[in-house]
This record gives C-alpha cells, sequence and structure tokens, in this order.
C-alpha cells in the first residue's frame, strides 16, 4: 500500500466521510438504490446520538464509568464522527474537551493516574482532542510524545518488543506487557495526528517497522512469525491472537494431537487494521493472509472464536478494517454480500427502544451501554457515509 493509499484508507477508516453533500450538510447517496437503507441507519444512528447526549454528566464525562477518561473521549470521538453533521460540533463537546484536559498529566500523557492504563487513556484522548478546535497544539504534541514514548524495547521477552500496552503508571505485572489491541488503539492515534508532526522533523517518531514485527509475531503465520506457536493449519492461518504466546480464544486441537492458539475476529482486524496504518504493502503476504482468514471467518452475529465476548468492538474494527482495506463485498457460501448493509441490519436489530445497545456477556466493559452505544454510532456512522 503506497502513501496515498494509505491515506486514503486513513480518511475512510478514521473519520468521517466527506464528500458531495445535500443542502442540509449531509453526505448524499452514493447510489440512489442505497437510500432506503441509509434513512433507516440514519434514524437508529441519530437514536444512538440522542442516548449518548443524555448520558453527560455535570463535569463533561459520558456515562457511569468515570474511571478512565478514555471512555468518555471515545464517546467525543464518535460525535465528532457523526456523518450527518449534527452533533460533530455540538454545543456540549466544550465541555467535555474540558473534562479530558483535566487529566494531562506533567509527562505529557492524559490518563487518571489513580487509576492508570497511562497509554491506552492518552491514545484515545488524544484522538478526540485533535477532533477539537482551539486544543493547544503542544498539548498534542506532549500526549502524541507520550504515547510514541511507549512502544517497547528491551523487553524481557523480547517477542513482545515493538509494541504498546496499557501503560507503566498503575499498570498491574499482569497488564504490564505490550498487547494488539493497546498497540492498535496506539497507532490509529499516531497516524490520525501525523498532521502534527509533519512540519517538524526532529519531532520522535514511532519506530514504524519494529511496529510492524512485533504485530506479526501476533499472527498465526509461521512464513513470517519466527515464534514457535505460530500455526500455519487451515482454521487459524492468517489470523491473530491478543499477544505473542497468548490467546483470548484460547487453544485448538489439531489432527495428530498438536495444539494451536486459535485466532479470532477482533485481534485479526486489529491486526489487519495494524498493518494498513504501518503502511504495509497490500500485497504483504501477512495482509493478504489477514483478508483471507477474515473473509472465511466472516460473521455479523458474532466474534469468531470468543461468540459474543466483545462483539460490538469486533463490529467496530470490522467496519475499520474492511473500510480501509477497500472491501465492500465478501463471498459468502459462494455468494457476494455488501457486509455494510449486513452490519447494519444487524445493528437494527439489537438496538434497545432508548436507543441504547449493550451486551449481555461481560467481557471487557461491553454491558456498559455507553461504551457499546458508542461503538455502533461510530460503526453505523462509516457505514452511513460510505452508501
Amino acid at each position: 500500500m503506497n502513501r496515498r493509499h494509505f491515506l486514503l484508507a486513513l480518511t475512510f477508516a478514521c473519520s468521517a466521510l466527506t464528500g458531495l453533500r445535500a443542502a442540509d450538510g449531509e453526505p448524499l447517496p452514493k447510489d440512489e438504490k442505497n437510500l432506503s437503507i441509509r434513512n433507516e441507519i440514519r434514524d437508529v444512528m441519530s437514536r444512538g446520538y440522542a442516548y449518548l447526549e443524555k448520558q453527560q454528566n455535570a463535569d463533561g464525562s459520558f456515562g457511569p464509568d468515570v474511571t478512565h477518561p478514555a471512555l468518555s473521549a471515545l464517546t467525543v470521538v464518535a460525535f465528532h464522527r457523526d456523518p450527518t453533521q449534527h452533533y460533530a460540533n455540538a454545543a456540549f463537546l466544550p465541555k467535555s474537551y474540558k473534562y479530558l484536559l483535566g487529566f494531562v498529566q506533567p509527562d505529557g500523557g492524559i490518563y487518571n493516574k489513580d487509576s492508570g492504563l497511562a497509554n491506552y487513556n492518552t491514545s484515545v484522548c488524544l484522538v478526540a482532542l485533535a477532533g477539537a478546535p482551539g486544543i493547544d497544539k503542544n498539548t498534542l504534541l506532549n500526549a502524541r510524545g507520550y504515547v510514541v514514548g511507549q512502544q517497547a524495547s528491551g523487553m524481557a521477552k523480547p517477542e513482545t518488543n515493538g509494541g504498546m500496552g496499557y501503560g507503566s503508571v498503575g499498570t498491574s505485572a499482569k497488564r504490564g506487557h505490550p498487547d494488539l489491541d493497546n498497540t492498535i488503539i496506539a497507532l490509529e492515534a499516531l497516524r490520525s495526528t501525523q498532521n502534527l508532526v509533519a512540519d517538524n522533523p526532529k519531532a520522535k517518531d514511532l519506530d514504524w517497522k519494529a511496529a510492524i514485527e512485533f504485530v506479526s509475531r501476533c499472527q498465526n503465520l509461521p512464513a513470517t512469525n519466527p515464534e514457535k506457536w505460530a500455526s500455519g493449519d487451515p482454521a487459524n492461518k492468517g489470523g491473530f491472537i491478543y499477544y505473542p504466546g497468548v490467546s483470548n480464544a484460547g487453544e485448538q486441537e489439531l489432527p495428530g494431537g498438536s495444539k494451536a492458539l486459535r485466532s479470532y475476529g477482533s485481534m485479526s482486524y486489529a491486526g489487519l487494521l495494524s498493518f494498513i496504518y504501518a503502511d504495509l504493502n497490500k500485497d504483504d503476504q501477512r495482509v493478504v493472509a489477514a483478508l483471507e482468514w477474515l473473509k472465511k471467518n466472516y460473521s455479523t452475529t458474532e466474534n469468531p472464536g470468543l461468540e459474543q465476548s466483545g462483539y460490538y468492538y469486533y463490529i467496530h474494527l470490522m467496519a475499520k478494517g474492511l473500510t480501509a482495506a477497500g472491501v465492500t463485498e465478501i463471498e459468502v457460501n459462494g455468494k457476494k454480500v455488501d457486509w455494510r448493509k449486513e452490519v447494519a441490519l444487524e445493528l437494527m436489530k439489537r438496538q434497545k427502544p432508548d436507543g441504547s445497545w449493550v451486551n449481555e456477556a461481560p467481557r471487557w466493559k461491553e454491558t456498559n451501554p455507553n461504551l457499546v452505544t458508542t461503538y455502533c454510532t461510530l460503526t453505523l456512522g462509516l457505514i452511513y457515509a460510505q452508501l
């Protein structure tokens, strides 16, 4: 993927799509036959945004969990990326900007010192504040520099070098290692704020080669992953796990008695997106293998390998990943389907009467309706602007 293609992919994956707009500011349909489903998506999405607006607390945070500013920052990002532009500059957002800025630390990070997860929080807050008007550039540059500084090197477990973890401040030993989830969040923050350092050649940037090598060591692809656990079996080849040697989907028995670390949906889209953000060529065998696994394991009703656990995060990454890769149709049982419409229809079915979404599977905070509704509005906004 060359630089021009990367920039196009990033525009699609990380921000509301732009283009021709109607008099009311909404993007025009790319195809008139999509008008009906676009109207449905807009109505469902609008109910989601209305729900989120009601969740703003007096201090500018959103939802019941105010331990981590990232959870409120992600909701801010969703409002910024409203493709209809109704919420992009809403009058209630400055209060949230002030709330997020209250977590700026002397080291440049943006996090709660009492709850940690410094890299994760800084990355998401950076994306939110970079999209806000009037934010001091030095604050953004310092936050970006903090994220860059979180890249692992010289680790006791060298297979984790090049990746990013939750962050050292307040992080337990259990969470003290780099992983693919935090790496993709950090890479998105860095790529989406690349313009901040475009005119400053002395600004420290990420070691992107090392990041690619880390992501590669999370992929079940023996040809490019030297780790002994990497499996080329048909069920897992090309997919990704959480971090080298550990899969949240567990192990899979293989013929002959051997075992493989199971690839799963959300991390496989995180891996694909990481390669795209790192500007890996689209013909690279790692990108090709990732797409092959994702197409073979295509699902809009579950997170492949984890059923309903992390389902809404999976759908969010799926929309960003396939959009960034330029994929609009996937062949399922010999028939090409438009994944965008299938995802939209599935989310429509799952929306609650109050406009929210929630997951009954408790992993990764998806019982928090504010977080899940944020994922859904981001996903539907991305789809709406494409149709």
